[in-house]
């Protein structure tokens, strides 16, 4: 896929980031730049404490940098309150995480329905989007199972249609194969690479699995809050 016309749908420009411990500032991020392009499937790699799940949590504005800014999909994070943050956040991001995140009293199905409670969308289009989603993870016939009668796998397979259920513009995933055995990461993964590939999601994902990187377009590095590629 072309990205050559596309301004980047991710910006992180001059990016710092610390964390006030007692009197203690903890630098995590050192003055960060990055460009993603539309359609972009990004692994972020590094050690443990390398910033790198900070970083995702600013470009989901889940976190807000002290220095810098981040624009995404023509929108200047910084600028928007936390009631606008929250609503932008809702129909642009989906959110992979490591473990899963899943409700265990609600069933896959409604597991998958929880960002469309914040839709206008009627019962019937609920439904649609839920079953295409649950159908495009491969897990059509399990929506009405709970995350204790699923596998690790599966459960991640929940994740993904729940994170993919509003249609968000972009995907970031935090060490999305991180606590599932080989067979279902290589699962995990290939679903990762089909979103990108055939849905045009852009992807950033982190990872500090060599085997889940190598799906990715592009590998960037961080370490002690500083990126390479």
């Amino acid at each position: 896929m072309s990205t050559a016309n596309h301004l980047p749908i991710i910006q992180v420009e001059n990016v710092s980031k610390s964390y006030r411990r007692d009197e203690i500032d903890i630098p995590v991020l050192s003055n960060i730049s990055i460009s993603v392009p539309e359609g972009e499937f990004l692994a972020l790699m590094g050690p443990s404490g390398s910033g790198k799940t900070t970083l995702l949590n600013l470009i989901a504005g889940i976190d807000r940098p002290n220095a810098g800014q981040i624009i995404v999909n023509n929108t200047a994070l910084g600028a928007l309150r936390e009631s606008a943050l929250a609503k932008w956040r809702a129909s642009h991001i989906g959110f992979i995480f490591q473990f899963y995140n899943l409700l265990p009293v609600l069933t896959a199905y409604e597991n998958v329905e929880l960002p469309l409670l914040l839709t206008n969308l009627s019962k019937k289009e609920k439904r649609e989007h839920i079953e295409a989603s649950l159908e495009l993870v491969g897990l059509a016939d399990r929506m009405d199972h709970y995350p204790k009668q699923l596998s690790g796998g599966q459960e991640q397979r929940v994740a993904i249609a729940r994170a993919i259920v509003t249609d968000p513009t972009i995907l970031l995933a935090d060490e999305p194969t991180g606590d599932l055995d080989k067979k279902s990461a290589e699962d995990i993964m290939t679903l990762i690479d089909r979103l990108n590939t055939e849905f045009k999601k852009t992807i950033v994902i982190v990872t500090h699995d060599p085997r889940a990187a190598e799906k990715a377009r592009k590998i960037m590095h961080l370490d002690k809050g500083e990126l390479s590629s």
